[in-house]
């Protein structure tokens, strides 16, 4: 028995005053109603109706569990029509950690549209490249790139970032254009990049065909930051790699320039991340999924904004 279900019938019948006219109020056989108002009495043990040809009566116990269940539905009515408002009209304040070029760059210059489609919404915004937990930090979700590694986290997959190995102009004029990745490790000079947090070094990665070539290169400078990583790219400090809506900016403006075009790195997965233990609502799934329009626009469209000469934080 779906006892929800046989509440509601119960009451109908009551308001009603007779089985026929709350089966026809309810569009539902006769003998349902009936079958589901003995369930409840059965599950109750008590009579909640006296029933003659003519009427139906409302017993004591019947008037009294009536008067309490028709409080509770009107609450659990009030509950569903909160819940669908929330869906249709999400509001309220979310926490999301996203990577530094990707907030400044991406983000925060779209989030008029986010907003212009859900005014209710508070974005708090964390903008780094240092990692956050999502359950201590009480973080909503994260934009990462790369594979996740803690696979008890929940995640979504939002695209696939391209990226394209680049310098400066400047560089190229000192060292000349390289012809294979195995140079960058004797002859050219690349910028390093290691993580905020544990100190780990990044590859570049080259792809040609069925081959691959990772390598660290040899650097005269290794940053953790994005901002830093691209300010030392269009400084001539080495060779770096950078996701290609970047870089085709950059390149626009004749800053950076694209090498080694024939190898090209892998692109990387970009995912939203949610803890495990706690469910997805409407207002950050709604969030969610404007990111992954703005991704897919990403893919074919570049960036609606002017670029200043020398501007940075542009690597992911």
């Amino acid at each position: 028995m779906d006892q929800f279900q046989a509440i509601r019938v119960f009451a109908r019948v009551v308001e009603a005053g007779t089985f026929t006219k709350a089966a026809e109020s309810l569009r539902m056989p006769k003998a349902t109603v009936s079958k589901l108002i003995q369930s409840l009495e059965a599950h109750l043990k008590v009579q909640l109706l006296n029933r003659t040809t003519r009427q139906v009566t409302v017993t004591a116990e019947g008037a009294a569990y009536y008067e309490r269940t028709t409080r509770l539905l009107a609450e659990l009515d009030e509950i569903d029509t909160t819940l669908a408002n929330a869906q249709a009209c999400p509001s309220g304040r979310i926490r999301v950690d996203v990577p530094a070029s990707l907030g400044r760059d991406v983000i925060i210059p779209q989030l008029h549209e986010f907003h212009a489609r859900y005014p209710d919404i508070q974005i708090d915004l964390g903008v780094g490249d240092r990692l956050v937990d999502l359950v201590s930090d009480n973080v909503d979700c994260v934009i990462r790139g790369g594979n996740i590694a803690d696979d008890q986290m929940v995640a979504r997959l939002l695209t696939h970032m391209a990226f394209k190995t680049c310098a400066s102009p400047a560089y190229l004029a000192q060292h000349g254009m390289p012809q294979h990745p195995s140079e960058l490790e004797d002859g050219h000079w690349v910028v390093g990049y290691f993580s905020a947090g544990s100190g780990r070094a990044f590859p570049l990665d080259f792809n040609r065909g069925e081959a691959r070539i990772e390598l660290f290169g040899r650097y005269r400078v290794a940053v953790n930051d994005s901002g830093a990583y691209l300010a030392a790219g269009l400084a001539g400090h080495g060779i770096v790699q950078f996701p290609s809506y970047a870089v085709d900016l950059y390149v626009r403006e004749g800053e950076l320039a694209p090498v080694l075009e024939d190898w090209l790195p892998g692109p990387l997965p970009v995912y939203a991340v949610y803890p495990p233990n706690r469910r997805l609502s409407a207002k950050v799934r709604v969030f969610v999924d404007w990111m992954a329009e703005v991704f897919a626009r990403l893919e074919t469209t570049p960036l609606d904004i002017t670029v200043p000469s020398r501007r940075l934080g542009r690597a992911p």
